[in-house]
């Protein structure tokens, strides 16, 4: 990593990868902590050695943008207000832990080191090139298939929905304008349980292949709960609009009447 940051002349590093699905994490946590929490690890210290102690850069010249979830903060009621950046950490699964972790020594490097780093916090992602383990994905690639499609539970869990073109427009907003230190939490504004989701996607679908809604709706099956399934996330995104006046441009159905024509036109072509 220090030679690609020095070779390159890297001023801004962005850090997106995780390990990022959840029941691997449970089956296999040792993966998650090496790429987590080892993995933000080697790029931070990468980034201090190269920027900080090589180049004597100040804060100006250069910027660790480090991406994380909503999953840190573990799980609401129904009525509890959606979670904030002064939401305590409450992990509940291997992977929201090992983000929790990242965080914790991202903040570390900004505060003993100077290093230049802001943070986010994100609601559940979906949209185009998504990989094919996610809800979203599983459940349009059964229903084509008509194959089962599995809800955990009853299907009531909650998740706040957020476009991938609106969260890069908000990662885009936070790396170019919000101070040094700052975290923001990202949301879609669009709280919507499993089953419904399911629906939607189901209604959604048969309107692009023109046939009965009640045949894929049929194929939606129950399964059995995942284990310390967290049963809501919300997030209020108040911070990063009143500070950086970003808002999610798409609504749910928008979002996913356009990630369902992308996986269509991806499928169409294998």
């Amino acid at each position: 990593m220090e030679e690609l940051i020095r070779s390159h002349e890297v001023d801004c590093i962005v850090h997106f990868a995780a390990e990022s699905h959840v029941d691997r994490s449970i089956s296999g946590p040792e993966v998650f902590l090496q790429t987590n929490v080892m993995g933000t690890f080697a790029l931070l210290e990468a980034a201090r050695k190269i920027w900080l102690e090589e180049n004597k850069w100040d804060n100006t010249q250069c910027r660790f943008h480090h991406i994380s979830t909503d999953e840190v903060y573990g799980t609401l009621s129904k009525t509890d207000p959606a979670f904030s950046e002064t939401t305590p950490y409450a992990p509940n699964s291997p992977y929201s832990a090992s983000k929790a972790s990242s965080d914790h020594i991202v903040r570390a490097y900004f505060h003993t080191y100077g290093l230049p780093i802001t943070m986010s916090n994100c609601s559940n992602n979906y949209g185009p090139h998504q990989h094919d383990e996610k809800l979203i994905p599983t459940i349009i690639r059964n229903a084509l298939q008509n194959n089962p499609i599995p809800i955990y539970g009853d299907g009531s869990n909650i998740r706040d929905w957020l476009f991938v073109v609106d969260h890069c427009e908000a990662i885009a907003k936070i790396v170019h304008e919000a101070p040094l230190g700052e975290t923001y939490n990202i949301g879609g504004n669009a709280e919507q349980n499993n089953l419904d989701m399911a629906k939607l996607i189901c209604e959604v679908l048969a309107e692009e292949l023109n046939k009965p809604k009640e045949d894929l709706l049929s194929l939606i099956t129950f399964v059995k709960d995942r284990a310390g399934h967290d049963w809501r996330y919300a997030i209020d995104p108040t911070k990063i609009r009143d500070e950086l006046h970003w808002e999610p441009n798409y609504k749910l159905a928008e979002g996913i009447r356009e990630t369902i024509r992308w996986y269509l036109s991806k499928w169409d072509n294998q």
